[in-house]
């Protein structure tokens, strides 16, 4: 939008529209009722510049002993710089990008350690994850979208041990129960139904079994890894509806019948 057109109000404006009946609304009536609906936008408006430039103006202030050196912001950049200082990543294929963890290089991202899972844990993780996101006909199974890896690449990322700890003992738990109930080597080797079996007793925490508590914990836990991994791919956010991120080719307004519902029906608002 060019902005052509658009009703401009300087923060001085806006204070004298604040003022009430009387003051200037930028050419809007204002009635005994108070301002109107386009006064109190303007005075939304010149607010927020004020409360902006406010914000400018504490920012180069004096710090609270008065020498006026902003020491506080330079020991938090030390600092930051000494975190990073031993973080050596790969040449970015962005140049705009710095490829560092506080500058990602979200085009052609680099994932800066090593995964932990061994090859049959991923497998199980994706079959796990099929079983909670499975095919359907409005979008893939999990897996097949990544999920596993995402899994892999969550748990195994410095500061995850908890949750890789969480992550390879649920795995191991259904290896074990595959064993003991089905005399089969791992879970990935029972029939859909048979794991479908094992999951139901663990799916739902507040109705698990006391001595089930922490398996019920993991499944939670895995669930929301699964759901995440899929609902942030695009194959997830077609399932969803969602529609945002999509460039529009115009913007026509709101459409009359919100307008009119708010009572705002003749406003011009775009």
């Amino acid at each position: 939008m060019s902005g052509q057109g658009r009703d401009r109000t300087a923060p001085d404006e806006a204070a004298e529209a604040a003022a009430g009946p009387g003051g200037s609304g930028g050419g809007d009536p204002v009635g005994e009722e108070g301002m109107t609906r386009r006064g109190a936008l303007k005075v939304i408006a010149g607010g927020a510049v004020l409360g902006a430039a406010g914000g400018v103006a504490g920012a180069c202030a004096p710090d609270r002993e008065g020498s006026g050196s902003p020491d506080g912001v330079a020991s938090h950049t030390e600092t930051a710089h000494s975190e990073l200082s031993g973080f050596d990543p790969l040449p970015p294929a962005n140049p705009l990008a710095a490829g560092t963890p506080t500058d990602p290089d979200l085009l052609d991202p680099v994932v800066p350690w090593e995964m932990v899972l061994t090859d049959e844990e991923v497998g199980q993780v994706a079959v796990l994850a099929d079983l909670i996101i499975p095919a359907d006909d409005r979008s893939p199974a999990a897996s097949t979208v990544g999920a596993a890896d995402f899994v892999n690449e969550y748990v195994s990322a410095p500061g995850h041990e908890w949750s890789l700890d969480m992550v390879r003992g649920g795995l191991a738990w259904l290896n074990r129960e595959a064993r003991r109930r089905f005399g089969q080597p791992g879970f990935a080797d029972i029939s859909e139904s048979r794991r479908r079996e094992i999951c139901d007793e663990i799916c739902y925490a507040p109705k698990a079994a006391v001595e089930l508590s922490g398996q019920a914990r993991f499944f939670d836990h895995f669930r929301d890894l699964v759901s995440t991994a899929f609902w942030t791919t695009d194959e997830g956010m077609r399932d969803l509806g969602y529609v945002g991120n999509i460039p529009l080719p115009s913007f026509d307004g709101p459409p009359p019948e919100v307008l009119e519902r708010l009572g705002l029906e003749g406003e011009d608002l775009v």
